[in-house]
């Protein structure tokens, strides 16, 4: 110990005594959550591997999307609803640089591949009749695997800058651990962590965000002049997609405003909803917005279950 600053072997996630009333309730239905998510994103996944006809770059890439969808919830869930029952909120050391690492190259990796599927709808509506030697399975492959070794590349130098951290404290305000909050507990000043953090932030939150806007601009122009049946089947095929990366978009950005915010001057119960909601959203959403709007994959899935 040198000064005010300790080696802590854990972190306090405070923000359970908030809700300490709520507990049960809040366990109950969060365990509902999980399991509606596990069987949601593994159905979408078995009826995308088995049925031929889904293997397509769209429907891989759905599939991935699911599979990350279990990757960040497995990170999340079990630690969160053993804590709900838990008396102390303790997570150890590495646990928690763990669970940083999980979240947040879960939301990294969703982020990138939305925006190969952006380009995928746009290969499709403006290059249809050379889309399969566009997109090909090797370039699918090539894509989906880019896709998460650049996040998880960012995530580990963000990881190690915060590991090195002299910390003053060890009080977290979350119900999990969210690596500025970590930054936040300092006791040297912590520039390269920002810069690093906000290059890494703008590298894999907006550079995709930028490029599904220009794609969907070129889809829009394509589409200004098309006939009604055209644009309606254009519009049935990237209706998921807009609003998966609209909904999932949306909770990046408030997960990164909260990291900045003290949630301790606002209720207990909003403020614990909106931590969760950047790790809620894009498994449940995915699941319903795909196995519903997609006619091939609700065929196969209502064949399937029924």
């Amino acid at each position: 110990m040198a000064g005010n600053t300790t080696y802590f072997l854990f972190f306090n996630l405070t923000m359970f005594m908030k809700i300490e009333v709520y507990r049960y309730p809040a366990f109950a239905f969060c365990l509902l959550i999980y399991c509606f998510i596990v069987f949601a994103n593994l159905v979408l996944i078995t009826v995308i591997s088995r049925e031929q006809s889904l293997h397509e770059p769209m429907y891989i890439f759905i599939a991935c999307l699911s599979v990350n969808a279990l990757h960040g919830s497995a990170g999340f869930f079990p630690r969160f609803l053993i804590d709900l029952l838990s008396d102390t909120n303790l997570i150890s050391r590495p646990a928690c640089f763990i669970q940083v690492f999980i979240i947040y190259s879960f939301i990294g990796y969703d982020l990138h591949l939305l925006g190969v599927m952006a380009y995928d709808r746009y290969a499709a509506v403006c290059y249809p009749l050379h889309y399969h030697r566009k997109i090909d399975f090797k370039l699918v492959i090539k894509l989906a695997v880019g896709s998460y070794i650049y996040p998880v590349t960012t995530v580990v130098v963000v990881v190690l800058l915060s590991a090195r951290l002299p910390l003053c404290d060890n009080q977290i305000h979350r119900v999990y651990c969210a690596n500025w909050n970590i930054v936040k507990l300092s006791c040297v000043p912590t520039t390269l962590n920002s810069i690093v953090g906000i290059l890494l932030t703008i590298s894999i939150v907006f550079i995709p965000l930028t490029f599904v806007l220009y794609t969907y601009v070129r889809i829009v122009i394509i589409c200004w002049k098309a006939s009604p049946e055209f644009k309606g089947k254009i519009f049935q095929n990237c209706l998921p997609h807009i609003i998966s990366f609209t909904t999932f978009s949306l909770a990046v950005f408030c997960d990164i405003y909260l990291s900045r915010f003290d949630l301790e001057t606002i209720n207990p119960i909003l403020a614990v909803i909106l931590s969760m909601e950047v790790i809620l959203i894009s498994p449940i959403v995915n699941p319903l917005v795909y196995g519903l709007k997609l006619p091939e994959i609700r065929k196969h899935i209502l064949k399937m279950l029924f």
